[in-house]
C-alpha cells in the first residue's frame, strides 16, 4: 500500500496519510507524495478544496522516531551538524508545509487522533482544521530533545499567541480537542464517527463557492501576515479588482439582484 492515498470526490481532493501501524509517521515517500498531489490538484479545475487526514486512529505522529533511532538520531548519530540532513529537512518541509502554504486551493485538516511534532505542523499549515474529542495536539519535540520543525513555531505563534506557543513547545503537553477548540487550534469539533463526512461537507462548500475569490483571500492573508497595513491595502485593491473580473462575481451580482442563490462555476 502507498504511504499516501489520494482520491477526488465531487470536486474535493482527499489525501490520507497511510501508515496506521506507525500512527502515520512521515516517510520520504509520503512527504514527496503530499507535494505532488497538492501541485496536481492546485492546477486541476475540477478540484476546489483539499482534505488532509490520516488512516486509522491518528492524524500523523510526525517524524518516524523508530527510524531515527535505527540511525542514531535525526542527525545520523553525528555530534557535528550534518549539512546533508539540513538540506534533506529543508526539502521535506518545502514539499509539505511549504506546498500547503503555496497552494491556492483551500485546505482542511481532518484530525481523528494525535497530531504530533511534524504532524502537528501539517495540520497547522492547512487553512482550516476539524477535530473530535479524540483529537490530541502536541509539539512532542522536547520529549525527543529537538527544537521543532515543519513550521510549528511560526503557525502556533500566530494561531494561539506567543505565551501558549511557548507552553506547548517547552513542555510538549497534550492539548485535547476541547482545549484546541477553545484556543483556536481547530475550527470545528464533531463526533468521531462524523469526522470524514463533516470534513467533506465543509470542503464541498468551498469547492462549490467562488474559487478564484477564495484563492485570492489566501493570498491576502499571507500578505497581511508578512507586511504592514499599507502594503496589505495595496495588495487587497489588486486582488479585489482581479476577483471582480471573474464570471463568478458577475453571476453573484446578477443573483443578488434576482434574489436567488448564485451558481458559481469556478471562473
Amino acid at each position: 500500500m502507498a504511504d499516501l492515498l489520494t482520491e477526488v470526490t465531487e470536486g474535493v481532493g482527499v489525501m490520507t496519510m497511510n501508515r496506521p501501524e506507525r500512527r502515520n509517521a512521515l516517510s520520504d515517500e509520503m512527504v514527496a507524495a503530499i507535494g505532488d498531489a497538492l501541485a496536481a490538484w492546485d492546477a486541476d479545475p475540477h478540484v476546489g478544496a483539499i482534505v488532509l487526514t490520516g488512516a486509522g486512529t491518528a492524524f500523523c505522529a510526525g517524524g518516524d522516531v523508530v527510524d531515527f533511532a535505527s540511525r542514531g538520531g535525526l542527525n545520523n548519530g553525528r555530534s557535528e551538524v550534518d549539512p546533508e540532513r539540513v538540506a534533506w529537512l529543508r526539502a521535506c518541509q518545502q514539499s509539505s508545509v511549504g506546498a500547503l502554504a503555496a497552494c491556492g486551493t483551500p485546505t482542511i485538516a481532518a484530525v481523528p487522533g494525535a497530531a504530533a511534532g511534524a504532524g502537528l505542523g501539517l495540520a497547522l499549515a492547512c487553512d482550516l482544521r476539524i477535530g473530535t474529542q479524540d483529537s490530541l495536539f502536541t509539539t512532542a519535540f522536547a520529549g525527543v530533545g529537538l527544537s521543532g520543525d515543519y513550521g510549528v513555531t511560526w503557525h502556533l505563534t500566530r494561531l494561539i499567541g506567543p505565551a501558549r506557543a511557548r507552553q506547548m513547545l517547552f513542555f510538549g503537553d497534550r492539548v485535547t480537542g476541547e482545549q484546541a477548540l477553545a484556543w483556536g487550534l481547530v475550527n470545528w469539533l464533531v463526533e468521531p464517527e462524523e469526522l470524514r463526512d463533516q470534513a467533506l461537507a465543509i470542503a464541498a462548500r468551498l469547492a462549490t463557492g467562488p474559487r478564484f475569490a477564495v484563492s485570492q483571500m489566501k493570498r491576502n492573508l499571507a500578505v497581511a501576515a508578512a507586511t504592514d497595513l499599507t502594503a496589505s491595502l495595496e495588495h487587497e485593491a489588486t486582488t479585489q479588482v482581479e476577483s471582480a473580473a471573474t464570471a463568478d462575481h458577475r453571476e453573484a451580482v446578477t443573483a443578488f439582484v434576482e434574489r436567488r442563490p448564485p451558481a458559481f462555476g469556478g471562473g
